[in-house]
Order: C-alpha cells, then structure tokens, then sequence
C-alpha cells in the first residue's frame, strides 16, 4: 500500500481480505449494512471502497476489489435508482452474500 495511505484491515464485523477467485487476484471489503442508517453505511463502504481502489493502484494494480453486501441489502435498497446509478458511476464491483448460510449468492462485475 501507498506510504501515504495506511489503511488498516479491520478483524472485527466488517473487514477486507485479500484472496484469489479463480486466477484472479481479489480484495474484498466486507460491510454488513446493520447500522441505522443504509445511507451512511452506503457512504461510508462506498468511500472505503474507493480508497482501497486507490491504494492497491499503486503495489498491487492486478488486485481487482468487491465489496461484499448482504443479500437482504442488495435486495432493498441497492436496488434504488440512486444507489444503481452510484454503482454503475463509479463501476462497484458486489459479491451479494448470505449472512445466515455464510454463502456467496452472487458476483456481479
């Protein structure tokens, strides 16, 4: 990662890791939607997903990141127009998963 940019990897309820899909190099963020507000929690994953993006620019260029949100979250309010143009906007790439069976449902590029 940049020298300027340290991010820090969050071992808690929502984190990053980095993996491989395939031959594919992957980073993954990791955000459960529980707060009160999907709005913020959408600005906030939103923000570190572009920083992410940002930061492995520059060591790891192959590395491709998702942002991984739960099923029921992809459902509802991922599927308003703002939050649909939002994505496509800045090209988000999703895993859709579910919390309860702790599966991916869903990659979407």
């Amino acid at each position: 990662m940049s020298e300027a940019v340290k991010l820090q990897i969050d071992l808690a309820a929502e984190n990053a890791i980095a993996a491989e899909r395939d031959s594919e190099k992957i980073a993954v963020e990791i955000k459960s939607f529980i707060a009160d507000s999907d709005i913020s929690a959408f600005h906030t994953a939103l923000g570190q997903y572009l920083n992410y993006c940002q930061a492995l620019e520059e060591q790891e260029p192959y590395r491709i990141v998702y942002l991984a949100v739960p099923i029921e979250t992809y459902q509802d309010f991922f599927q308003l127009s703002f939050i649909q143009r939002a994505l496509k906007r800045y090209q988000i790439k999703l895993i859709i998963y579910n919390p309860k069976l702790e599966e991916i449902e869903q990659w979407i590029s």
